[in-house]
């Protein structure tokens, strides 16, 4: 359960002056402490109310200092793909990278991809680092650089995994027909997104975090007897421990049948109320009830399917392939073509992913509320979070089209009330 809007991950408050800037501080109206500007008294429930001007400035200078690091990261990233596939440079690229494993069409294919991989992470690794230093200076990091370039090689590593086999395998289908290549691996593809949503909370997930059982007690069994109470049958609940990178808070629930379980963030149980990280919980089974990640996972097999097969179209279009310096297809030349278009797609679908997120966030919500019927902490919940995670409660509306993945905390706040006018 996310709350921190656009760009970066989901910590206690530190004070006022650590990180934020005098100016983040001195333009806010003078408030009470309740968050009243000029010591007018506020409506009962209204949204200012609810995060004091110091919190609001605080979760908005993290966003404004945050920002230009992942939005750069991710701008430098398309671009360099964009030269890289629509530029002989690509070409170039992955027939000198072949030639230093024998020249092969196999050596080109596995090398070029081993290029792309190495070139982008590296030109993402100082945008990285510049977010984790802002993020540091709010005290949402507690690993060390040590922590994180380990934590960096390790992202590497499993790209590799993942990118090389796929590579080999689409310009296998490429040679079997340059020209209609793209109906099988529409198809392998979509099986492929549904695989990698089974297999991500069994071979990804332990990559990054090591997992505990919650010893039994008072919190394990409230959690397991919500459940039960919602319909929802999990294996375990575990302790994740993110306090090894991170003072944010999260949790969530992942896995299919037999595999599913809770999962909470040591940080989170040891620091908000119980009741809290039961509300937290509810939202995430939410998710599970409505069935979001089955849907979400068939949605994204079709997406998944849609984009090669546009792929495949835009791949034999004789322009692009002259622009890219490749014959066809099934040259492995085109293979960063083929990257260039496939980051292309992503980054325009990219909003439409977000409005999704968002309403299925939204919707989760509810489900916590009508689940447990207790709105005063739901919203002290997501007032927790939002403080917490250092999260701009209320950010500029283009931002939060853009790469909200949920709700802005205001947004939500309003929200349960407004279910709980009309649930009255």
């Amino acid at each position: 359960m996310d709350t921190t809007p656009g760009p970066g991950g989901p910590a206690p408050e530190a004070p006022a002056t650590d990180g934020v800037p005098e100016e983040a501080r001195t333009d806010a109206p003078a408030c009470t402490s309740d968050g009243t500007p000029n010591g007018a008294p506020a409506p009962k429930g209204a949204p200012m109310s609810d995060f004091t001007p110091t919190e609001r400035a605080r979760g908005r200078a993290l966003r404004r200092a945050q920002l230009p690091w992942a939005l750069g990261g991710r701008l430098a990233g398309l671009a360099l793909t964009l030269l890289i596939g629509l530029t002989p440079a690509g070409a170039a690229l992955v027939t000198t990278a072949g030639g230093w494993f024998g020249g092969s069409r196999t050596a080109e294919v596995t090398a070029g991809a081993a290029a792309l991989v190495l070139l982008g992470q590296a030109l993402r690794l100082p945008f990285g680092a510049g977010a984790r230093t802002v993020r540091a200076r709010y005290g949402l990091v507690t690993q060390g650089w040590a922590g994180w370039a380990l934590d960096t090689v390790r992202g590497l590593g499993l790209a590799l995994v993942l990118f090389l086999p796929l590579a080999l395998g689409l310009f296998a289908l490429t040679a079997w027909s340059p020209q209609h290549w793209w109906l099988p691996a529409a198809g392998a593809a979509a099986l492929l997104t549904a695989a990698l949503s089974f297999l991500h909370p069994l071979l990804i997930e332990p990559v990054f975090n090591r997992f505990t059982s919650m010893p039994p007690g008072e919190q394990r069994t409230a959690l397991l007897a919500l459940a039960e109470r919602d319909g929802v049958r999990v294996r375990d609940v575990l302790v994740a421990d993110a306090s090894r990178r991170t003072t944010a808070l999260n949790a969530y629930v992942s896995g299919f049948g037999a595999t599913r379980r809770i999962v909470a963030y040591d940080t989170l149980l040891t620091t908000a109320a119980p009741r809290e990280v039961e509300l937290v919980v509810a939202h995430e089974l939410g998710h599970v009830k409505n069935r979001d990640v089955p849907v979400g996972t068939a949605l994204g097999a079709v997406g998944a399917a849609v984009a090669v097969a546009a792929l495949g179209l835009l791949s034999a279009w004789r322009p692009l392939l002259d622009a890219a310096g490749a014959t066809d297809p099934a040259d492995p030349r085109a293979l960063p073509l083929l990257a260039a278009l496939a980051a292309l797609l992503g980054a325009l679908s990219g909003p439409l992913q977000c409005a999704v997120s968002r309403r299925i966030e939204s919707r989760a919500d509810r489900h916590a509320l009508e689940l447990t019927g207790d709105v005063e902490q739901f919203v002290a919940m997501q007032r927790r979070l939002a403080v917490a995670n250092v999260s701009d409660v209320d950010p500029p509306r283009v931002l939060e089209l853009l790469f909200a993945t949920h709700p802005s905390a205001t947004g939500r706040i309003a929200a349960a009330r407004a279910w709980q006018a009309t649930s009255a």
